[in-house]
């Protein structure tokens, strides 16, 4: 019997029908036992969200900064699994806080060790370097990455910036004014992500990960942009800087966090609309000077490794 423990938190529903796609080939497999754990924070993030709210997430999601989350199951705490499918958003380029939360946690300490890991990203577009951060929590907690599978929005990065925005805000995810797409990954991806089931399921049951990546990059399971490498890059450098001023300068619930919080939210909206269009015509400019140093960026970040650092 393969046990597998299936880890994940989501406030739109759009990654639990992810999750539950993959798995698709998992259910009432008699030779597999399988547990599922929602992620709950004792004081859980709103949705729809606010702006304050929104916005305010950034230093503690950014600087990794654990909140408090609700017992694991004992059942699940005393199981020992033969892989564990974690799936997370990206919040601010970054693993979203609810997950950290949970990984910073001793059940994460207890679940993790020696066990064979599988991500699972849905998000808007830019993750390699929340999935970098992901490779070193999960090295941390003694676990093996064997496997990665990336959804993302894939309109335009700016049409996705205006119909994501809409849909935290008001929790619906519609066409907007009536003109936008719908926000977010897909349905038609959605479904189709049911494709990386059976291979998933193989690998379990032969009980050897070892080509399982290859096997998934195979049929489609990470497709990267490659100035988004850059930006993801670059956006991280800034909000390292964002995040340290904020957290070193002012103190949580105060009218100087709100007011820093505030600058943040105007240097975002110049960052997406003035210096990205500044940003990628310098990529362009750049891209085939140095094409084999981005080829080699796309395959390591599409790969499971972990690059020393």
């Amino acid at each position: 019997m393969k046990k597998v423990l299936v880890i994940h938190y989501s406030q739109s529903g759009q990654l639990t029908e992810i999750v539950d796609n993959i798995m698709s080939d998992f259910k009432g497999d008699e030779e597999v036992l399988l547990h599922y754990h929602d992620i709950e924070l004792e004081q859980p993030f709103p949705f729809p969200w606010t702006k304050q709210e929104f916005f305010g997430a950034f230093p503690d999601t950014y600087t990794q900064n654990p909140r408090t989350v609700k017992p694991v199951d004992e059942t699940i705490l005393n199981t020992t699994y033969d892989l564990i499918i974690l799936g997370y958003q990206v919040w601010y380029l970054t693993p979203s806080l609810p997950i950290t939360s949970f990984l910073n946690s001793e059940y994460a300490r207890r679940l993790f060790q020696n066990t064979p890991v599988v991500t699972v990203i849905g998000c808007r577009n830019m993750w390699v370097m929340a999935q970098e951060k992901m490779k070193l929590k999960l090295q941390e907690l003694q676990a093996k990455l064997v496997g990665n599978i990336v959804l993302v929005d894939k309109h335009n990065n700016h049409i996705s910036v205006i119909t994501i925005v809409n849909w935290m805000f008001t929790g619906e995810k519609r066409n907007y004014l009536g003109i936008f797409p719908k926000p977010g990954v897909s349905q038609q991806e959605i479904d189709a992500s049911t494709r990386f089931s059976a291979v998933l399921l193989r690998h379990l049951k032969n009980a050897d990960f070892s080509s399982l990546q290859k096997d998934l990059l195979a049929i489609g399971a990470v497709k990267i942009k490659t100035f988004l490498i850059v930006v993801d890059n670059r956006g991280n450098a800034i909000f390292a800087k964002w995040a340290q001023l904020i957290t070193t300068k002012s103190e949580d619930n105060t009218r100087k966090r709100e007011k820093l919080i505030k600058m943040f939210n105007i240097y975002l909206i110049i960052a997406i609309w003035v210096i990205s269009p500044i940003v990628f015509m310098l990529f362009l400019l750049a891209y085939l000077p140095l094409y084999s140093y981005f080829r080699k960026k796309k395959s390591y970040y599409s790969s499971v490794s972990l690059k020393e650092v």
